[in-house]
């Protein structure tokens, strides 16, 4: 099959694919149309049915279609103009090629991950880090399969295992290199910063908001699971399980990013700075690996509020 990431404006599309989305929609001439997402393990890209005829077979979203059509750009973006589509049959696709996934190996990252939840000294917040990390084997096979987002950055299966090792590993060089930072609670925040997202979002294929995702949030949703957790470990100071729910309750630094509460304490500020920037980072990584290696700038790019351009350096690397 030809992924989704390979085409050029002008290819001919060819293959089959998840349909993401289907949305029936009508032109302002009154016409009906199909509004598609079209997704494979590299990618997903905007697909639209101006046509309804007999080649356009019954569908719906989360099928897996056979489709025919061709590539074309719209505002600055690919786009695919199709003319058949049919609900592909068991046995004609293999369903790992249309789950995005990361980059890395999972078990290794968990290992890493694991090392880093020994080196936590606090007894309680080392309590409340193995019971999930280490000794719940069902979180775990759910931790290291899960996404981290619908789509803006580490939406992929291993996402949330990719990102919240990363985050965890640059609050460590942090805490090594600030004394104001108390280590264990810093590290321990980090490795809970993003849990909620664990019920906020479904299991791929799907991969959407759930309705606690909708109604509550995934901050509110770890807030809430710390301090029932707290409350069960003997001893839990509750000042300690305070400030550890502030943590990921100010974990996206304002409150017009999602933060019901700015952060307060040293270690809810270092939190806020390593999960920014490996949020801008994968972002700008999964952009670039879209781009085409003779393409420098990139165009706006909301979520970096700027334009975007790879530079020269990285450039020539992709080029060899």
């Amino acid at each position: 099959m030809t992924y989704i990431e390979e085409y050029k404006e002008g290819n001919k599309f060819f293959g089959i694919y998840l349909c993401k989305s289907k949305q029936v929609l009508k032109t302002k001439a009154g016409k009906t149309y199909y509004s598609l997402l079209l997704q494979d393990k590299t990618g997903i890209i905007d697909a639209k049915v101006w046509e309804l005829h007999n080649g356009i077979d019954d569908f719906d979203s989360m099928d897996f279609i056979m489709t025919d059509g061709m590539v074309t750009t719209f505002q600055g973006s690919r786009q695919v103009n199709v003319s058949r589509i049919r609900k592909a049959q068991e046995g004609e696709y293999d369903p790992a090629e249309y789950i995005p996934a990361s980059k890395y190996d999972r078990d290794a990252m968990y290992q890493e991950l694991k090392a880093i939840v020994a080196t936590i000294q606090e007894p309680h917040l080392k309590t409340l880090a193995e019971k999930y990390f280490v000794n719940d084997t069902k979180f775990i096979r759910e931790f290291k399969e899960h996404s981290a987002a619908k789509s803006v950055h580490h939406g992929f299966v291993g996402g949330l295992l990719q990102h919240t090792l990363a985050v965890t590993k640059i609050c460590g060089f942090y805490a090594e290199n600030y004394e104001i930072l108390d280590r264990d609670l810093l590290i321990t925040a980090a490795l809970f910063h993003d849990i909620g997202k664990m019920w906020e979002i479904s299991q791929f294929p799907s991969n959407e908001y759930t309705d606690e995702g909708q109604l509550l949030g995934h901050i509110f949703l770890g807030a809430e699971l710390i301090g029932k957790e707290a409350e069960q470990i003997p001893g839990f100071p509750k000042k300690l399980a305070a400030e550890l729910r502030h943590c990921i309750l100010a974990h996206h630094g304002e409150l017009e990013y999602g933060s019901p509460k700015k952060p307060a304490i040293a270690e809810a500020i270092a939190l806020y700075f390593a999960d920014n920037a490996d949020a801008k980072f994968e972002t700008l990584t999964e952009i670039y690996d879209k781009a085409d290696a003779t393409t420098e700038w990139l165009g706006y790019h909301r979520l970096m509020e700027s334009n975007i351009r790879q530079s020269s350096g990285y450039v020539q690397k992709k080029r060899k």
